[in-house]
């Protein structure tokens, strides 16, 4: 088992400098997903439960979250 986060930014980002990072590798072994800043890949990282993570994205599919 690869206990390193295995880092990814989406497909959906427009590589405009605001991303963040997720790794969903860990969230099945740790119940995490660790999420950091792209600028600042040796910077701080915040670790999100799995099932908190999971309803975020569910919550932005259903259009949840649009900006104003």
């Amino acid at each position: 088992m690869n206990d390193s986060p295995r880092w990814f930014t989406s497909s959906y980002s427009d590589n405009g400098g605001q991303c963040v990072e997720v790794a969903t590798n860990l969230a099945a072994s740790h119940g995490t997903v660790p999420v950091r800043d792209s600028k600042v890949v040796s910077g701080p990282m915040l670790d999100v439960s799995a099932e908190a993570f999971a309803s975020f994205v569910t919550g932005v599919k259903a259009g949840g979250f649009r900006s104003a």
